[in-house]
């Protein structure tokens, strides 16, 4: 198997358009349930974990289902073929409904195909990666998924203004032509093809992670599960922290979002080629401390320091204080995200990668879900005070530091 820099672009490009979704809806959704529904931040929390609470219970499934299966075009593109259209439907719908049952009933359907696909879209980078180059070729894929950030939060909030609607039909359009892109240029392994031999059921994997005597990959999923509370959660709220507590519109919050997602575009491919030549646990320990001291920063920082103008930038817009925070946090995100799912599937041989890859988005959806909720309540049973997110944050990310300590396996496998 030969490492192939344009095919893991090609590839990208299903991330791209799982990223252009996810950027969309967490940017503005939240708004809607407040300005659209009367919603409390409670229930604004509850309502951001819906969508993660089934896709807890089916990602795992389906990557471990994808591992089985055989069909003439592959394991993993069946998945994408049906996810990716009915997800892009959903989400066209959903600006457009007028009641909240309505609304739930498409984010319900939105939620169920994209927990369809997006397992089996990762995890085809590692069936057509060799070990030694999977950071790398993570890090193209994240920089695919970081464009599609960048358009989801800076071209989305100019759309935005022009329409609410308008974000979500850009999301469609791209989500689809990605997924037809994938299909065109990216075939599987041969190997697999007539291949007889069995993958583990996901409850036999999990049974021997709990097995492992050094629990080496039970420490770097809850290592996961620690960081994604730290970043989901802030995310979930940010543009309402905007709004609430530094006292800027909607759109500029999702532009300081954007700052964030550029950042981490730019240092994307360098993540990856500095995990592989340092390594992945060195790079993601450097992220996480640099990482917890910039939101760390955000709470200690009064307001009228952090929405003090520095510069204006092409593309970036303005660019405040707490935009250049922001940026280096989006540098340290780059640092732990990249290196994180190498670490996960270089722990298991290759009949068993849909599987870890099912693993690695149960323990950071697990995080999707209780991240918003407790945020969420925080808020509201503080008042209001949004700024409390900040020092939520770096609390989590000092149990991924500890977890990730004793993390003694997932470099490059020789």
């Amino acid at each position: 198997m030969k490492y192939n820099v344009g095919k893991t672009f090609l590839l990208g490009l299903g991330f791209f358009g799982v990223s252009v979704i996810w950027s969309v809806y967490n940017a503005y959704v939240p708004i809607f349930l407040e300005s659209k529904f009367a919603l409390t931040a409670g229930f604004i929390g509850i309502f951001m974990t819906l969508d993660n609470i089934a896709a807890l219970f089916i990602q795992p499934a389906v990557g471990a289902w994808s591992d089985r299966l055989r069909t003439p075009i592959g394991r993993r593109m069946p998945f994408i073929l049906i996810g990716a259209p009915i997800a892009a439907l959903a989400f066209y719908v959903l600006p457009s409904t007028i009641s909240l049952s309505v609304f739930f009933l498409a984010a319900s359907l939105l939620l169920l195909a994209m927990a369809l696909w997006r397992t089996p879209v990762v995890a085809l980078m590692p069936d057509i990666t060799p070990s030694k180059y999977r950071s790398q070729a993570n890090g193209i894929i994240n920089f695919m998924g970081g464009i599609g950030a960048i358009i989801a939060f800076l071209f989305g909030a100019t759309l935005y203004e022009m329409n609410p609607s308008y974000p979500f039909w850009l999301g469609s359009i791209l989500v689809t032509i990605a997924a037809i892109l994938v299909f065109i240029f990216i075939k599987e392994p041969k190997e697999f093809e007539h291949s007889k031999e069995k993958a583990p059921s996901l409850i036999e994997s999990v049974k021997g992670i709990f097995k492992e005597k050094d629990r080496n990959t039970l420490r770097i999923l809850l290592a996961i599960f620690f960081w994604f509370i730290a970043y989901n959660g802030i995310e979930a709220f940010f543009t309402l922290y905007g709004k609430n507590y530094l006292g800027i519109s909607e759109s500029d919050a999702a532009r300081l979002l954007g700052q964030l997602s550029t950042l981490f575009v730019l240092f994307s491919l360098p993540s990856g080629y500095i995990g592989a030549a340092v390594g992945r646990k060195k790079t993601i320990i450097t992220g996480i401390i640099l990482m917890a001291a910039c939101i760390a920063s955000l709470f200690i920082l009064p307001t009228s320091v952090l929405t003090t103008l520095l510069t204006t930038l092409p593309l970036l817009g303005k660019v405040p204080v707490i935009g250049v925070i922001l940026m280096i946090t989006g540098i340290a995100w780059s640092l732990i995200n990249i290196n994180s799912l190498p670490m996960v599937v270089d722990m298991t041989d290759a009949n068993r990668i849909g599987t870890y890859t099912g693993l690695y988005y149960l323990f950071s959806t697990l995080a999707a879900i209780l991240g918003p909720i407790l945020y969420g309540f925080i808020v509201q049973f503080s008042d209001g005070r949004y700024n409390l997110l900040m020092i939520i944050s770096p609390i989590f990310l000092v149990g991924a530091l500890l977890s990730i300590f004793g993390v003694k396996r997932g470099e490059i496998q020789e």
